[in-house]
């Protein structure tokens, strides 16, 4: 069984930054790659960013591009998320996923693509 763990959400001001974290623990991988998504009140989850296993292969949603940053530090077995900017619109519970891989660089941007989620952390911003 995998777990997702994913931190860093809370309340904070329109403009303020945050850093979400997602590590998986319990049954590990060798490979994996890892994407984050959000969901607005009663709304479809939706593609934030994702990041290949090497890290080399990176994409963003257009809404998030140039103000958020995903990355990951494989030795820590964490992936991370900064998230800059933040406008009210951007709240919403943050999501990690997992999908175990044979291949270093690909990546993945559908939901359904995804094996492991996490429980989600909130992020409020008011204005």
């Amino acid at each position: 069984q995998v777990q997702l763990v994913e931190s860093g959400g809370g309340l904070v001001l329109a403009g303020d930054s945050l850093r979400l974290s997602c590590a998986p623990s319990g049954r590990t991988f060798n490979n994996y790659a890892m994407g984050w998504f959000r969901q607005f009140p009663g709304k479809e989850r939706e593609f934030v960013a994702a990041i290949s296993w090497s890290g080399g292969t990176i994409s963003y949603a257009d809404s998030v591009k140039g103000r958020f940053t995903i990355s990951r530090d494989n030795a820590k077995n964490t992936v991370y998320l900064q998230v800059s900017s933040l406008k009210p619109e951007d709240t919403a519970r943050y999501f990690c996923a997992v999908r175990p891989v044979a291949y270093g660089s690909t990546i993945y941007v559908r939901g359904y693509e995804y094996n492991y989620w996490g429980q989600g952390t909130q992020v409020t911003v008011s204005s």
